[in-house]
C-alpha cells in the first residue's frame, strides 16, 4: 500500500509540475500577446501622428502660399473702398461746407 501511495504522490507531483508548465506557458503566451498588442498600438499611433503632421504641414503650406493672393485681394478691396469714400466725400463736401458756414455765421442770443 505504501508503494501505491508513493506512486500516487509521484503522480500528483508530476501532474502539478505539468499544470505549472501549462500555466507558465499560458502566462508567457499572454505576455507575448500583450507585448505584440502594445507594439502594434505604438506603430499605429506613430503612423497616425505622422499622417496628422503631414496634413497639418500641407494645410500650413496651403494657407501660407495663399497669403500673397490674400494680400493682393485685400489691397484691391481697400482701393475700391477708398475710391468709394472719396466719391462720397466729394459728393457731399459742398453740403457739409454750406452747413458749417451757416453754423459759424449764425449768431444766437
Amino acid at each position: 500500500m505504501e508503494s501505491s501511495r508513493g506512486n500516487g504522490i509521484q503522480l500528483l507531483l508530476a501532474a502539478e509540475q505539468e499544470a505549472q508548465h501549462i500555466v507558465n506557458a499560458a502566462r508567457n503566451a499572454k505576455l507575448a500577446r500583450l507585448k505584440q498588442a502594445k507594439d502594434e498600438a505604438e506603430r499605429e499611433a506613430t503612423e497616425f501622428r505622422a499622417q496628422m503632421e503631414a496634413q497639418y504641414q500641407a494645410k500650413l503650406t496651403e494657407t501660407s502660399g495663399d497669403s500673397g493672393a490674400n494680400v493682393k485681394r485685400l489691397e484691391q478691396e481697400t482701393q475700391v473702398k477708398i475710391g468709394h469714400l472719396k466719391e462720397e466725400g466729394s459728393r457731399i463736401s459742398h453740403d457739409v461746407i454750406d452747413m458749417l458756414l451757416r453754423q459759424v455765421t449764425t449768431v444766437k442770443n
